[in-house]
């Protein structure tokens, strides 16, 4: 059984790479980084690709795959918001590359697709239902959601086995970048004062949650394309995150808000999780459980 993962060396990518090892598959990478083979088989990847996502590479090195999981990609709004051609390049056209390959020559592949929750934007009502309008407000949400619409249509009109999976805020051991790291950082150098208003929410969900939901998802699909919110249908406010991770720092500073709007990203968000809940899926990390891993993996590897 072989798997492809791109953008392996990434995030969430890696985490989904041991995941499948674990259960059993042939991993294969491809994407950016450059990492020794000590390194990328730590992770659980037996082939590393460094390259581009592109229908050359891809029929060069994705023979014989029964599933992809198109992780590469751009990954967050604010590169999106100062660099919207090449977050535009980096998410769809990769994308195409990879239903293209499969339409033409992988056609039992299937392909689990990450998306975001930027697709929905503004949302009008909490919970968010995978039903609700989709009003993105961020160059990143926009082309998630032609993703999205790519993905539907080759599986709609050519058959393909799709699955979009719309990821609301992952977070955990080795994320440098987003809200976590930059606590971190802004501790270790006396800073407490964080942008907005401290009650803005967010539904997290551990990244080690995502990679068992990735695998999860390989049974899930079909030419219906399926899409389902990734989350622990919970919203937690920023403010309370930010405790959490102050009182496992250990630091005697307080975290304080300077009030700015941060456009592109909405207020709140909570997504419904009854679709993965009827999976059987139920989450097995806590968040302040999470966020103490998460402080701990910081002091000790996080600064290298």
């Amino acid at each position: 059984m072989y798997v492809l993962i791109t953008g392996a060396h990434g995030f969430i990518g890696r985490y989904v790479a041991k995941q499948y090892k674990d259960m059993g598959y042939t991993v294969i990478g491809m994407g950016h980084g450059i990492w020794d083979q000590k390194e990328y088989t730590s992770w659980g990847i037996d082939f590393w690709y460094e390259c581009d996502i592109t229908m050359e590479n891809l029929v060069v090195y994705a023979k014989d795959i029964e599933i992809i999981v198109h992780c590469a990609g751009s990954g967050s709004v604010g590169f999106s918001m100062e660099n919207p051609m090449i977050d535009f390049e980096r998410t769809v056209w990769t994308t195409h590359f990879v239903l293209e390959y499969i339409r033409r020559f992988s056609k039992d592949t299937k392909l689990i697709y990450p998306s975001s929750a930027a697709v929905y934007g503004l949302a009008d009502q909490l919970p968010i239902k995978e039903n609700s309008s989709l009003n993105p407000i961020s160059p990143y949400g926009v082309h998630k959601k032609i993703v999205e619409e790519l993905c539907q249509m080759y599986a709609k009109q050519y058959g393909l086995s799709v699955i979009v999976m719309r990821l609301f805020s992952v977070y955990g051991d080795g994320l440098k970048k987003q809200l976590l790291w930059d606590a971190c950082r802004k501790i270790e150098k006396s800073n407490n004062v964080f942008w907005g208003t401290g009650t803005e929410s967010r539904d997290w969900i551990h990244v080690k949650e995502v990679a068992r939901l990735m695998y999860m998802a390989r049974g899930k699909a079909n030419d219906k394309c399926p899409i389902v919110n990734i989350a622990c249908g919970q919203n937690v406010m920023i403010a309370d995150v930010l405790n959490y991770l102050f009182s496992s720092f250990q630091t005697s500073l307080k975290p304080k808000f300077g009030g700015q709007v941060n456009l592109g990203n909405p207020e709140h968000y909570l997504a419904d999780i009854q679709q993965i809940m009827f999976w059987g899926w139920q989450n097995n990390i806590l968040l302040e459980d999470g966020i103490k891993e998460y402080v701990s993996w910081y002091k000790k590897d996080g600064k290298n």
